[in-house]
């Protein structure tokens, strides 16, 4: 038989096991890096953690292992993790784990949630769902919440994009599948380069991509509202555009200042809570341009540090305090 964590138990009371399986921790920046948030909070409760990258994820017999590590972090920006080899033991043994993996969102990724799947079968916490973070689509989840969005359309036909932009004006055309800002464009209909934009964008009319209403009011920053098990965090993360860009991206040379949350981010955050609920999304980003819903973030959502800093915040034992909860239920 498989070795399996024989001195990791689910213990009936005391210190909980937690699992991370994220991209290479010795790339992370730690001043800003959410998982590495948890990460802390993790072991500042006494949990122990264990690491783990997607590639270290297998399955045998209907169970999954990986070849884990155990994991001490330090919240510094030079020296921040120690790691122990444990070799290869069953994820189920574990009573959490966060997925925490960056896009792309690719047959991979798809595995690996399949994967997770089976352990969250088994009783193990999974943060998110695993299901959920397939069906839940960052761009095309918010076509489920019309009422909080501008105008906007998913198709792989540019002509069809095309009328939209000329009807509506100023647009912003973007992929399901991106993150960080990547290959978001800002067209217009008198745009010498938009069916140019669009054939790429859309791979010849062979790949689905998402344009929307260009909302003027970016330039007040693109909002990041952090929700966790249905409640909003009370501040978002305004994120400005570096010089000659459009786009709120820290990853794209962005600024950022936090800013407390308006009534209409509120309804907003009533309008998705209960799907996200309903969906086991324990930890997910909003983001806001003015007054509408541009994108609901669920794979490995952002901001907690800055958030933190700013507001002496603790989001990461927010979301902690929801797990725990759930696993004494």
């Amino acid at each position: 038989m498989e070795n399996v964590m024989s001195e990791i138990t689910k213990p009936v009371s005391g210190n909980l096991q937690t699992g991370v399986v994220m991209d290479p921790i010795e790339d992370i920046k730690t001043y800003k890096d959410s998982s590495f948030a948890m990460l802390l909070e993790a072991q500042r409760r006494g949990h122990e953690i264990f690491y783990m990258e997607p590639g270290d994820l297998f399955v045998k017999d209907g169970r999954v292992f990986a070849s884990m590590q155990k994991l001490v972090v330090r919240d510094n920006t030079t020296d921040w993790f120690s790691l122990t080899p444990l070799g290869n033991h069953a994820l189920d043994e574990l009573d959490v784990i966060l997925m925490r993996r960056d896009p792309p969102f690719d047959m991979n990724y798809i595995y690996a949630t399949y994967m997770l799947e089976l352990v969250e079968n088994a009783g193990t916490l999974v943060i998110n769902r695993p299901q959920s973070l397939r069906d839940a689509n960052e761009k095309f989840f918010i076509s489920r919440f019309p009422q909080c969005c501008v105008p906007m359309m998913i198709s792989s036909e540019s002509g069809r994009l095309r009328d939209f932009v000329e009807q509506h004006g100023r647009c912003v055309v973007k992929p399901l599948d991106g993150m960080g800002g990547e290959s978001i464009f800002q067209v217009s209909s008198d745009d010498m380069n938009m069916n140019v934009i669009l054939e790429t964008i859309t791979r010849h009319n062979t790949r689905p991509v998402m344009v929307q209403t260009y909302i003027d009011e970016i330039s007040q920053g693109d909002k990041r509202i952090l929700m966790v098990d249905g409640e909003p965090v009370p501040y978002a993360l305004a994120r400005f555009a570096g010089a000659g860009d459009f786009r709120g991206n820290l990853a794209k040379g962005g600024s950022s200042k936090g800013v407390p949350l308006s009534e209409r981010d509120r309804w907003i955050c009533s309008q998705v809570a209960p799907e996200l609920k309903r969906r086991g999304i324990l930890f997910a980003g909003l983001d806001v341009i003015g007054d509408w819903l541009s994108e609901v973030n669920v794979t490995s959502p952002t901001c907690i540090r800055e958030l933190d800093k700013e507001f002496g915040l603790n989001i990461a034992g927010q979301l902690f305090d929801a797990a725990e909860a759930k696993l004494k239920r």
